[in-house]
C-alpha cells in the first residue's frame, strides 16, 4: 500500500493587516455548518500532499455516522493521521452494490475515494444514484483533484477541454476513444496507470501523430511532482522505460487544417527506412521510439529488410 506523503511545513509570511486596496471588506471567518438529516457527502481528499484536506472536509467526516471509501486500509491510515475515528465500510466497484443497505444502516455517511475528488473515474457516481433513489439528499464538497492541476501545468490551451478518465485497455473502444482524442480540436486529458503509461503515449502517438503537442504530468503535490512536456513521440521515447506515480496525461487538440483520422503508415515507414539501408535493428529501434510496442516494430522491420 502506498501510504499519502506528509506535507512539509510551510514558512508563511503574513502581514499584519489586509492590504489597503480591500478597504477592510474581508467578512470574519464564519464557522463550518453541518445540516441536519440524512445526508450522503462526497468529500475529496488529497491526491498527495496531506495539508490540501480542507477544514470543511474535516468538519464532515467528524459530524458523519460512518465514512465510506474504496480502501479502508488506505483510508483509515488517513483518518488515523487527521484524529477522526469513524466506522469504515468498503464501497468499491466489486461492492457498491450493497450501498442501499448501507445506506439504510448510516444515516449521515461520507465517501472518499483513494484519492482526489469523488464520483471522477470511481465508483462514486453510482453512490450518488443509490443515494438519490432512496430520497437521500447529497453533497459534493469541493477539493483536491489530479486532473485540473495537470491541465493547468500542460500549458497547453485550457478554455475548452475533454476529460476522458482511463481508456478502455484494448479491443475496439479503444481504437474508437483514440481516434476520438485524435479528431477533436480542444484538450484531452486522461488517466493512467504507470505500468500503461508507455503503450498509452505509443497508441496516441499512432492515432494522433508523433508531433502532437501532450504533457505527462506524476506525482502531483508530493515530494517528486513532475511535469513533462513534449510532443507524443518525445513523451513516448521519454517513459519508454517506465516511470513510478499515478498518471494524468494531457493532449492538445487537432491542429487547424490537421486531416481527421490521419495515421502514421509504420509499414510504409520501415520500408522508407530499410531503402535507406538501415538495419533490421535500426528500424525496429526507430519504429519504437516513434511509437509501436516492441513485438510490432520488430515484426515491421524484419518484414521490411526481407523485401529490401
Amino acid at each position: 500500500m502506498t501510504e499519502p506523503e506528509f506535507p512539509d511545513t510551510p514558512d508563511f509570511d503574513l502581514p499584519g493587516r489586509p492590504p489597503d486596496d480591500l478597504n477592510g471588506d474581508l467578512p470574519d471567518a464564519a464557522p463550518v455548518t453541518i445540516p441536519d438529516g440524512a445526508r450522503v457527502w462526497l468529500v475529496p481528499t488529497p491526491v498527495g500532499n496531506l495539508g490540501d484536506i480542507t477544514l470543511r472536509a474535516l468538519e464532515v467526516l467528524r459530524a458523519a455516522d460512518a465514512v465510506a471509501c474504496e480502501d479502508t486500509r488506505r483510508t483509515g491510515a488517513l483518518l488515523t493521521h487527521l484524529g477522526i475515528k469513524k466506522p469504515l465500510v468498503r464501497l468499491d466497484a466489486h461492492t457498491m452494490g450493497r450501498a442501499p443497505q448501507v445506506l439504510e444502516r448510516y444515516a449521515r455517511l461520507a465517501y472518499v475515494s483513494d484519492a482526489g475528488t469523488p464520483g471522477i473515474s470511481d465508483p462514486g457516481a453510482e453512490l450518488v444514484a443509490a443515494a438519490l433513489a432512496a430520497d437521500v439528499p447529497v453533497e459534493a464538497l469541493p477539493g483536491a483533484t489530479a486532473f485540473v492541476p495537470a491541465l493547468v501545468l500542460s500549458a497547453l490551451p485550457t478554455g475548452r477541454f475533454t476529460f476522458e478518465g482511463f481508456l478502455p485497455r484494448s479491443g475496439r473502444d479503444r481504437k474508437e476513444r483514440l481516434s476520438a482524442v485524435a479528431a477533436r480540436a480542444e484538450t484531452t486529458v486522461l488517466y493512467e496507470s504507470p505500468h500503461r503509461l508507455h503503450a498509452t503515449l505509443a497508441d496516441l502517438q499512432s492515432a494522433c501523430g508523433p508531433d502532437r503537442a501532450a504533457s505527462v504530468t506524476r506525482e502531483l503535490t508530493k515530494r517528486f511532482e513532475e511535469t513533462v512536456r513534449g510532443t507524443l513521440a518525445e513523451l513516448a521515447a521519454r517513459f519508454e522505460s517506465g516511470v513510478r506515480g499515478e498518471i494524468v496525461l494531457v493532449v492538445a487538440g487537432r491542429p487547424e487544417g490537421e486531416p481527421v483520422g490521419a495515421e502514421v503508415d509504420h509499414a510504409a515507414r520501415a520500408r522508407e527506412l530499410a531503402g535507406q539501408g538501415l538495419s533490421t535493428r535500426d528500424i525496429r529501434d526507430l519504429l519504437i521510439r516513434e511509437g509501436l510496442r516492441k513485438n510490432d516494430a520488430y515484426a515491421l522491420a524484419l518484414q521490411a529488410t526481407s523485401d529490401a
